[in-house]
């Protein structure tokens, strides 16, 4: 790592502008400084006061537009003083060298003014300017040296002359650099040493790089630091010369020929001793950071637009990454996060973002520990429920940079309409939201806990300040894999709007309570009945006495009258996992709600069934034995034709050939009446009567699939 020459900061990274105001005693060339800039010649005649002076970023160092302001005691007040203060980025004050009371008045009058309108905490850069130094012989810097000892808030001192232009374009570099690139937040020249902040900041950057996490940054990590810092490579040789100079000061520095916290920390400890603070500055704004050393909200909040009736999802991208911070710190290789490796996880974090209620919200192992899979889903929780908090988190995790994206906006895609996937009859989503409705204590904690494979043993361990009202795991619904995401809605007299809000329903019961089924079929009928939202009733705790409802009619009857699947039985009192069926049936409902795709039994309703049905239907074997005659008699016809070709060429084997007929006929029939169609014959006609059966296999097959296509189609029509 070097400080060489900078990338191209982003609007985000700096300030827009700075504004620089000049004071100081009366005739000690304030005015002529900057028209001495301006016009790049010592003017003849000099005005009592310069106007604003703006210079375009074009054709500045720093690339950032610069006001130059002048103050005149005798044209302002001192009310028009302070107000001008309040409004300067960096303040110049200059002094005559060969003045001595101008040097004075430096600590006597205008240092107290200028700090006494500013913050304690914010004060505002200065810069002292030795003006004419052209008329004299010898430097103020040892007048000066002791002041600048005295006020942290002097950023340097910079003798020159407006007269021989000497270091003129030097002073405003150094007034625009010390608000660009303060020294300030970084280093204190007391201690002689860097700010807590500072070091804070520079070790979450360290941490981030160290993309191995083996507690060093070797050859690849450095050079790909310097890269999206500095956008230029080191040469090896670059490599080693800069840890050379490591292990020149300090001891551990470097450790298995790659640059440790330590030799990180002291490279920028000697940029900043050394007047390269922007260097170290350059590194922070890259990594997001704010003249406070804060994370900016342009660099954890970027701008996502999510129109209504959307979702939030993670994509491919966002996956990688998160797969391979999950390996990076999983350091023991057992598919799960420890304490200890999660806490080091957390580390580049300002705070510890997941409670201990995380662990009853995903897959966990025996240990508690919280699984590769558990890791992936907790991930997608939040980015579904809180977006915004999850763009946060990629975005202490260093997910723009290591990635080289624009922001962490790029590792979330935003679904389309919910409406457009009901008249398209397909989803994009991968996420489908159920929200598990019932009276309290019907087991509905149980049905989400039973998603995550706990069966009542170990539902019986959680603390109940650690229970969670969320449950995610993935689903397999044909050979797809989705995220189902479980809330356990509180029971209330009316659902509110974001309550209701779901792709599927899930109305849970208590089988041995006789007054549980009537909460749930009146939440139907109040909020669900009219709805697209497919509903599925879940008789939980089935492994009990079950007790007639006090309700009107049945739950069963329920069902039927209102076309929905009967009631599912579910306990997750196991021995072993508790069956995911049910969840396997929500997911499928949520997926193809135009469908109606509400059940897997023999309900003769949903479309599983009425394809199991039609299948084995009189039309479908009276159309199958109808286009089996016609095949037949068609090869029937073919070998009277072949007879009738041998016939002319040699009589004599009238009688083989017949034989061979009657053979084939046979090799038919026999078949047929066992199962699929198999030509077997051993004479002349091989051949020909294996292209033939092959044929009419394929001419068979693609007639029921056409069929069988048609009456799905139909029955779906039927059923919207």
């Amino acid at each position: 790592m070097r400080a060489g020459r900078a990338r191209p900061l982003r609007a985000a990274d700096m300030k827009k502008d700075v504004r620089i105001l000049l004071v100081g005693e009366p005739r000690v060339g304030k005015t002529s400084l900057i028209m001495s800039l301006v016009s790049e010649e010592f003017p003849e005649e000099v005005p009592p006061r310069a106007e604003e002076i703006t210079i375009p970023a074009d054709v500045t160092p720093e690339r950032v537009p610069t006001h130059i302001v002048d103050y005149s005691e005798a044209e302002q007040s001192d009310e028009q003083l302070h107000q001008e203060i309040s409004q300067a980025n960096v303040i110049c004050i200059v002094y005559a060298v060969n003045n001595k009371h101008s040097i004075d008045k430096v600590t006597s009058r205008w240092i107290p003014l200028i700090n006494e309108r500013t913050d304690k905490d914010s004060r505002l850069p200065l810069i002292l300017v030795g003006n004419k130094s052209d008329l004299v012989e010898y430097s103020s810097m040892e007048t000066i040296l002791p002041i600048m000892n005295q006020y942290t808030e002097i950023e340097t001192c910079v003798e020159c002359s407006a007269k021989n232009l000497k270091n003129i374009s030097e002073l405003f570099y150094y007034a625009q650099k010390a608000v660009l690139h303060p020294t300030g937040p970084l280093y204190c020249p007391e201690e002689k040493e860097m700010k807590p902040a500072c070091i804070k900041a520079l070790t979450r950057i360290f941490k981030i790089s160290d993309q191995d996490n083996d507690g060093t940054l070797n050859d690849a990590e450095l050079n790909f630091f310097q890269r999206i810092c500095f956008n230029t490579p080191l040469a090896p040789q670059a490599l080693e010369d800069v840890k050379n100079v490591v292990r020149k000061h300090i001891s551990d520095g470097v450790a298995d020929s790659g640059l440790t916290l330590k030799g990180f920390l002291f490279l920028h400890t000697l940029f900043i001793q050394r007047g390269r603070h922007e260097t170290t500055w350059t590194v922070l704004r890259r990594f997001g950071y704010d003249d406070d050393l804060d994370l900016t909200p342009e660099y954890l909040f970027p701008l996502l637009k999510i129109p209504p009736d959307c979702t939030t999802e993670l994509n491919h991208h966002a996956y990688l990454f998160l797969q391979s911070t999950f390996d990076k710190h999983d350091l023991d290789r057992d598919c799960a996060l420890s304490p200890d490796e999660l806490k080091d996880l957390f580390k580049v974090f300002p705070y510890i973002p997941w409670g201990p209620d995380v662990n009853n919200t995903v897959c966990t192992n025996e240990r508690g520990w919280i699984t590769y899979q558990g890791f992936l889903s907790q991930w997608t929780l939040t980015t579904y429920l809180d977006v915004q908090r999850c763009l946060e988190y990629l975005g202490y995790l260093g997910y723009s940079i290591l990635t080289e994206q624009e922001s962490q906006a790029s590792a979330i895609t935003v679904t389309r309409d919910k409406k457009i996937d009901l008249q398209k009859k397909q989803t994009q989503r991968n996420v489908f939201r159920c929200n598990v409705i019932g009276m309290k204590n019907c087991g509905k904690s149980g049905v989400l806990q039973a998603l995550l494979g706990r069966n009542l043993m170990r539902q019986k361990k959680i603390r109940d300040d650690h229970k969670s009202y969320y449950a995610i795991n993935t689903v397999y619904v044909y050979g797809q894999e989705k995220y189902l995401l479980l809330h356990d809605i509180s029971e209330s007299e009316f659902l509110t709007e974001a309550e209701i809000i779901c792709d599927v329903v899930c109305l849970v019961y208590d089988v041995s309570n006789p007054k549980s089924f009537e909460y749930c079929a009146r939440i139907f009928k109040q909020h669900f009945m009219d709805s697209r939202i497919p509903c599925l009733i879940v008789a939980a705790k089935s492994d009990l006495h079950e007790v007639k409802q006090d309700y009107s009619i049945s739950p069963a009857d329920f069902c039927r009258k209102h076309k929905m699947p009967p009631p599912q039985a579910f306990t997750c009192n196991t021995a072993d996992a508790p069956s995911k069926d049910i969840f396997v049936k929500l997911t499928t409902m949520a997926m193809y709600p135009h469908a109606r795709l509400r059940c897997m039994c023999t309900c003769n309703r949903c479309t599983f069934c009425i394809c199991q049905n039609f299948l084995n239907s009189d039309l479908l074997q009276s159309v199958k034995n109808k286009i089996f005659t016609a095949v037949i008699n068609r090869l029937r016809a073919r070998v009277a034709e072949w007879g009738a070709m041998l016939l002319a060429d040699d009589e004599g084997s009238i009688t083989h050939q017949v034989h061979a007929v009657s053979s084939v006929e046979d090799s038919i029939f026999m078949e047929s009446s066992h199962g699929p169609l198999f030509l077997e014959a051993r004479h002349v006609t091989q051949a020909d009567l294996k292209s033939s059966t092959f044929w009419l296999r394929a001419s068979f097959g693609a007639t029921v699939f056409a069929v069988l296509g048609f009456a799905m189609y139909r029955a779906l029509l039927k059923q919207r």
